[in-house]
């Protein structure tokens, strides 16, 4: 043991006993045999703290950072000291990366968790300040072009503020490069909308004789094997909460299914579905179960759109799509990537259902389409061996 570490000990024990001289003298004497310890200026700072000698607190938790950058105690001091000397507005820096580090909450001491909560509530209030200055500084440019399309300016705001996250596609299994990151896409890229929505009340008909007679065919959305890691999925794996009806799987037209919904089969055909032998389209009634909440995940290629249908609307019903809630509406489709964080709720207090279909990006070229379905069919195929 280095003679450093007895005085280090003995000075934290008399810091325990509000000791802050006797402190800082054992301190003094292990930075002449070594200053560049982090633990001597980290010591060095609670007992300036405890003096209420803010300043040479702050300064001394700089020499510990300079020593250990990553040295989260140090850093959530310092945010801490901060706040009460120069404003909660120049501490939200070090705030941020304070709880970039931070261990997971299970690992935090009392102390610790109550500090790491209070630097979650400082960002969050400093962000709602920033965001009510920013709109209040934009405000008149804004009402000069408030007929122009601004959802995206406004969600833009509202991330640079800090207010709400940015997200972003993160497919499950293929990452096309050069695609926007579009939560929900402009009807005007899909012309062929009213005429899926036009069926709506077809369609419906034909499900509710699916659901009604013989004894619905609907299977759990959800269902991994035993033994894999369900994740979020815990609570909907092989249940019936979430449930769905096939016209189409994976590429493959389901006769029997088309046979009982002639007129929705007969529709489909009519659209441009998205077509990649093995993989697509894949076609379903998608129903969720009363007060039932589909958790936040992405779907597995940004090459690829969903579009959703609303067929059987009990009351509310909200689907979320990266910053964007919307509620459904009988007879309105719409087109969003699902490689962005997405959830689901049924609010209602019975079964909600919608109809779900897949077609291509629209960025996508023809030429792009057949080389992406070619290259999906390879590596299926180099995973067969």
């Amino acid at each position: 043991m280095s003679a450093i570490e007895p005085l280090i000990a003995s000075a934290v024990e008399a810091l325990q006993r509000r000791d802050t001289a006797a402190c800082l003298a054992l301190l003094a004497r292990a930075e002449t045999l070594n200053p560049a310890i982090a633990d001597i200026h980290l010591n060095k700072a609670l007992a300036y703290r405890v003096m209420g000698d803010f300043k040479t607190a702050i300064a001394c938790l700089d020499a510990c950072l300079a020593i250990q950058p990553y040295h989260f105690l140090a850093l959530i001091s310092k945010a801490t000291l901060m706040e009460r000397t120069v404003g909660r507005k120049h501490a939200a820096e070090v705030y941020k990366n304070a709880l970039k580090i931070a261990p997971p909450d299970s690992e935090l001491s009392p102390a610790l968790a109550k500090a790491v909560q209070a630097a979650r509530e400082a960002l969050r209030h400093e962000a709602l300040n920033l965001q009510a200055f920013l709109r209040a500084e934009t405000k008149g440019l804004r009402d000069q072009y408030a007929d122009e399309p601004l959802t995206r300016f406004d969600e833009g705001l509202d991330i640079f503020s800090g207010v709400k996250k940015a997200y972003l596609q993160e497919p499950i299994l293929l990452t096309y490069p050069r695609l926007a990151s579009i939560p929900f896409f402009d009807r005007a890229l899909f012309p062929w909308l009213p005429e899926l929505e036009a069926g709506t009340d077809i369609i419906r008909e034909e499900l509710l004789g699916v659901l009604a007679d013989p004894p619905p065919e609907f299977d759990a959305y959800i269902q991994y094997p035993a033994g894999a890691p369900v994740n979020q999925w815990g609570e909907l794996n092989h249940s019936r909460r979430w449930s769905s009806y096939a016209l189409w799987l994976n590429g493959t037209r389901q006769e029997d299914a088309c046979r009982r919904c002639p007129k929705t089969a007969a529709l489909l055909d009519t659209l441009p579905l998205m077509d990649q032998p093995g993989f697509a389209p894949t076609v379903n009634f998608s129903a969720l179960e009363p007060h039932t909440h589909i958790p936040q995940h992405t779907g597995s290629s940004n090459a690829r759109l969903l579009v959703h249908l609303p067929l059987i609307l009990p009351g509310p019903a909200r689907f979320r799509v990266g910053n964007e809630v919307r509620d459904w509406r009988m007879g309105e489709a719409w087109v969003f990537d699902d490689t962005i964080e997405h959830e689901a709720w049924n609010d209602a207090d019975e079964m909600r259902v919608i109809l779900i279909l897949d077609v291509w990006n629209p960025a996508l070229s023809s030429a792009e389409r057949q080389l992406v379905t070619q290259m999906q069919t390879a590596r299926n195929r180099y995973y067969m061996d």
